[in-house]
């Protein structure tokens, strides 16, 4: 019994997607009682409060370290079912230390040994749990663990650039202004807001060569700038990229089209398609339009207009193959019941895909071939 309450404990904080029923309330309590910990925080440092305000927020806050506090603990009581390294593993991790964050500074403070302003500041770190919430935040760690050696190459440069920039400026402005460039050190705040392209005007340079010395520094410090968000934005969009071909790749292998292929070809059929999501009542083909793409549906509904009854097709099946087959117009207007998420797969790829798969071929064939008859079979109007 005890072990079965832990696992089930477990499975709701762990955060696995889709969530259980459990998951999602846990995970609303979290957010809830983290959106109540910032807002209290940021009440109580607001001077103008009246005192029975800030007894509302130390309420909430108190309410909030306890609602962590046994969070934390109920994570320490599963950490061995959870996975990694145990409960020692989970309290030195970043996900057990952003926990102990979210409770650890109001405790502190109650307690005498922090003061109010420090506990209030240290709460805020209490935000990195959103990190377990938003599987996309996650996305940030991994592209800066991937781009860390050119990320850093990148950072260097620029620290150079700011050192030497620095250096030179101060040697050509001390004399003109001895107590504003009284040091290299000082002069380095000089190269930070030129360089970033802030320049908050308090130390600026007066002689000529002084100018034109910043206005090459401006000009520098933007194109290396530009070198780590460029690396930045590349490795966001690989890693994003990458996420997706998962996410259709394991689509693909759940259609029913696709059973039996082996990892390898489901990959490469990946490498064909594209996603996108159509909203409800939305006309997707029309009879009559020159066929330019296969359709295959990964969530939602579509009608095809047949008579005389209409036919509805769910998550798994597929349309669009008849006009690619036979090479001719569409033969039936297809829209969304609900909004949909569609595989396409163009002309071209679709006759290179049934050309690699011959298998694919004869399933796609055979059921044309019956939705012809069925057309062939359906009395003319009027």
């Amino acid at each position: 019994m005890g072990n079965s309450l832990r696992v089930a404990v477990a499975h709701a904080l762990g955060g696995e997607r889709p969530l259980s029923a459990a998951g999602r309330v846990a995970e609303t309590l979290v957010v809830l009682c983290l959106a109540g910990l910032i807002g209290s925080v940021m009440v109580k440092s607001v001077p103008s409060m009246t005192p029975s305000a800030l007894a509302i927020a130390d309420g909430v806050w108190g309410i909030a370290a306890v609602a962590f506090t046994l969070e934390y603990l109920l994570r320490l009581w599963t950490a061995s079912i959870a996975g990694g390294h145990g409960r020692f593993g989970y309290a030195l991790s970043f996900p057990g230390l952003t926990d102990l964050a979210a409770a650890g500074p109001y405790w502190l403070w109650v307690s005498g040994l922090l003061a109010p302003e420090v506990a209030e500041v240290a709460s805020l770190f209490a935000l990195c749990k959103l990190a377990r919430s938003v599987p996309a935040l996650r996305v940030i760690v991994v592209v800066l663990r991937n781009e860390a050696r050119t990320l850093g190459s990148a950072i260097l440069a620029l620290c150079m650039l700011l050192v030497i920039a620095s250096g030179i400026m101060f040697l050509i402005e001390h004399g003109a202004q001895p107590q504003v460039f009284d040091s290299i050190p000082t002069a380095l705040w000089w190269g930070i807001v030129t360089i970033a392209s802030v320049g908050y005007g308090d130390i600026v340079p007066i002689t000529t060569w002084g100018r034109i010395f910043g206005g090459v520094v401006i000009v520098c410090g933007i194109t290396t700038i530009a070198i780590p968000v460029g690396i930045l934005a590349t490795g966001f969009y690989q890693e994003l990229r990458r996420n997706e071909f998962i996410v259709t790749w394991r689509m693909l292998a759940d259609i029913p089209l696709f059973h039996g292929l082996e990892a390898t070809r489901i990959a490469g059929i990946v490498r064909h398609v594209k996603s996108q999501f159509v909203p409800e009542r939305q006309v997707v083909v029309r009879r009559g339009e020159p066929a330019d793409a296969m359709f295959i549906i990964l969530s939602g509904e579509v009608e095809v207009d047949v008579q005389p009854t209409p036919v509805r097709l769910h998550r798994g099946q597929y349309f669009g193959e008849i006009g690619l087959l036979k090479d001719v117009e569409r033969t039936a207007t297809v829209t969304t019941v609900t909004e949909c998420q569609l595989l396409t797969l163009d002309v071209a790829d679709f006759r290179r895909l049934i050309e690699q798969y011959p298998d694919i071929k004869a399933s796609i064939e055979r059921v044309a071939e019956a939705r012809l008859q069925a057309l062939r079979a359906t009395p003319p109007s009027g």
